[in-house]
């Protein structure tokens, strides 16, 4: 068998702060910013006229350079200056003689297809323990399952935003506190992904992970297993190479076509053995020199990560690996996937890479999960459809009195970086769906616009940067969330809720994990979803458990956005 290696050694330059820290201080940003009284932020949305509008805009300009760069929200979301004065609120008295700043009526944040949070919490239950608080991320929960979004009919994205009333009092499962709050969806789609033969070719780099670590089963085991059903999957015209590391990093198998090669690919698969140290910037520097030395034009350039990623030798700082490939990522294309396996996880660690690395992040705990992954998604979803995509949702301050992001929490932009192209935002492919919630408390007889959600994105080949938008009104959210009309709806709260139970979390009218298992249990007959019993499955493992919860209490009542 002709096999070409080649090893890595370790590097020691210094590391300096990269690009990717762009995110770490949106929300500082966005108070200095209301503090210097630079503008009110309000939305004053036109009504369900503006859904669906789509507009081109240059994606070039930078802060400070015309009408759109960066340092501005979202059109509509500006209001008039007279509107920092005073919000209109029953109980908050004269706020123009008190020297603080209006309320935030602004939620921005990069969009986040990620699932490997929700994947690796059910392995955990499955294990009879619960995930620490930190692992859960509650995007990635609701995420995990389909929402039955109506699609664009070509690139760029569909805005869905609708909701329900939580309720309250017996029998209406909304918890404590819930009578006056809602559950607002904002719901992004892409065009359906195209059928593996008319997507382009893919030229795949695997960078796995043989430290000593991935011995356990259920690790190289399931990776072998996983790249030998992708090897079936793939076209002809498709080509991988091969990168394995430990201590060193080495090159198994160079850029190599599909065709007529499958048997050569699955025999170095086979061949991959455990042993020593996770040096994973040795293998993901090494996986990236040989994307680019195998790079295709016109094909879909990708480094996939396989890896309990656990680092401990080379650096083990997200920022300082990608900065050491920075240049090359940013100049090829080239995005990075994660797949994590293990019981004991680099969870967050996996997720800051591929989130600053252009790319998303899964799990897979079994051969039922790598088949889904590397028979349903990978192969359909190489693409990139939109790049640094960014939402922006503005709520009504007339009618709205607090609003809560379930989750995103390490995904927030500053507001007046919505716009600016040069902070990074979440790449989308094709065929992928993106949700929102937010809890929300309307105003005490509250009628009218509620809010308005605009996606910003940027087109991955001509960088042209396109905006779409949707609108709420209070009559979209009126209808009960239980029981009520949308089973997708249900499922992606109960999803919301089941996550912030793990992380210890105060969301309003949050049902117990009992009632949650229930309404899962009740959902995935609706709906024939396995996925959804699944769900149910976890959430009653995690309440046995912890031996039966309540439900959390309601927040303390203010103005704006609440943490």
């Amino acid at each position: 068998m002709h096999q070409v290696s080649r090893r890595h050694e370790k590097r020691s330059e210094g590391r300096t702060e990269g690009w990717a820290g762009v995110r770490a201080g949106g929300r500082a940003g966005a108070v200095a910013l209301l503090l210097a009284g630079a503008m009110a932020l309000t939305a004053c949305g036109s009504g369900d006229s503006a859904s669906g509008d789509r507009h081109a805009v240059n994606s070039d300009t930078r802060k400070g350079q015309g009408s759109t760069g960066g340092g501005q929200p979202a059109p509509d979301a500006v209001a008039p200056e007279k509107g920092r004065s005073a919000a209109p609120t029953e109980d908050s008295g004269d706020e123009s003689k008190l020297d603080v700043a209006p309320p935030d009526y602004l939620s921005t944040f990069a969009l986040d297809v990620d699932t490997a949070s929700y994947g690796y919490a059910r392995r955990t239950l499955g294990d009879g323990m619960l995930p620490s608080p930190e692992e859960v991320r509650p995007e990635e929960f609701v995420n995990s399952f389909r929402q039955g979004y109506e699609r664009p009919k070509g690139p760029g994205f569909s805005v869905n935003v609708d909701g329900a009333r939580i309720g309250s009092g017996k029998g209406a499962g909304g918890g404590t506190g819930a009578s006056d709050w809602s559950l607002l969806r904002v719901g992004l789609a892409t065009e359906a992904a195209p059928s593996t033969a008319e997507r382009p070719p893919a030229a795949l780099t695997f960078v796995v992970d043989i430290s000593g670590s991935m011995a356990e089963t259920g690790r190289l085991d399931l990776v072998r297993k996983s790249l030998n059903i992708l090897t079936d999957e793939l076209r002809d015209d498709d080509s991988i190479s091969l990168v394995t590391f430990s201590d060193e990093a080495e090159t198994r198998l160079p850029m190599t076509r599909l065709k007529g090669n499958r048997n050569r690919i699955k025999d170095v698969v086979e061949e991959m053995q455990p042993t020593q140290s996770t040096n994973v910037e040795a293998g993901i520097t090494l996986g990236y020199e040989e994307s680019v030395e195998g790079h295709r034009k016109g094909a879909t350039n990708r480094v996939v990560l396989l890896s309990d990623a656990l680092a401990n030798t080379g650096d083990t700082e997200a920022d300082g690996i990608l900065e050491k490939i920075d240049s090359t990522r940013r100049e090829y294309g080239i995005t990075l996937f994660g797949v994590g396996v293990g019981s004991d996880y680099g969870d967050a660690f996996m997720e800051q890479l591929t989130n600053k690395g252009d790319g998303n992040t899964t799990y897979v705990g079994d051969e039922e999960q790598a088949r889904k992954v590397f028979v349903d998604q990978l192969p359909a979803h190489l693409e990139i459809r939109a790049r640094d995509a960014k939402a922006q949702v503005a709520f009504d301050r007339k009618t709205v009195k607090q609003f809560r992001l379930i989750g995103y929490e390490n995904r927030k932009v500053a507001d007046e970086d919505f716009r600016d192209d040069s902070v990074d935002g979440g790449e989308v492919g094709p065929g992928h769906t993106v949700t929102a919630l937010y809890a929300v408390r309307l105003r005490e007889g509250a009628s009218g616009t509620v809010a308005k959600a605009t996606v910003r994105w940027l087109d991955p080949k001509t960088r042209e940067a396109q905006e779409e938008t949707g609108t709420a009104t209070t009559g979209a959210i009126d209808g009960s969330l239980w029981g009520g009309g949308s089973d997708r709806l249900q499922v992606a709260a109960v999803a919301a809720y089941f996550a912030d139970h793990l992380r210890g979390g105060d969301l309003p009218g949050a049902p117990g994990l009992g009632e949650l298992a229930s309404r899962a249990a009740g959902l995935a007959e609706t709906t024939e979803d396995s996925s959804v019993t699944k769900l149910a499955k976890a959430i009653g493992q995690a309440d046995r458990i912890k031996g039966g919860s309540g439900t959390d209490e309601e927040p303390e009542p203010g103005e704006g956005e609440i943490g």
